[in-house]
């Protein structure tokens, strides 16, 4: 009997080893499973504040591009009125036309010879 004791004895410390080894793979495992769980729930929270910034940097870029060709469309149209107003008042007044050139043709040439 002291001989089974032994033969027992030696093999319980074995089978504890290979019970917490078991154990610990099983943990292992559980533990990574976790993990991804956790990456695969930020992974996706990632995406989907990145697909929300990016609609709205989209839809802010469209606001201003619209507001820039708004802009753009008013600054032309300035331009093409001041340029027929200024042939209108040209055509209506030719002679103070020239003299008001001369003038200023005179002033800025006094200006840039100094």
């Amino acid at each position: 009997m002291a001989e089974e004791n032994k033969t027992t004895g030696s093999d319980q410390p074995e089978a504890k080893l290979e019970s917490s080894k078991s154990h610990a793979r099983k943990a292992a495992g559980d533990l990574k499973s976790a993990a991804r769980g956790a990456a695969e729930e930020y992974r996706g929270k990632a995406e989907e504040a990145w697909t929300d910034a990016r609609g709205k940097a989209e839809e802010a870029w469209g606001d201003a591009r619209g507001k820039a060709e708004q802009v753009w469309d008013d600054a032309k149209y300035r331009a093409r009125s001041f340029q027929e107003d200024g042939e209108q008042y040209v055509r209506e007044n030719p002679t103070r036309a020239v003299f008001t050139a001369l003038g200023i043709g005179f002033v800025l040439g006094l200006i840039f010879r100094r």
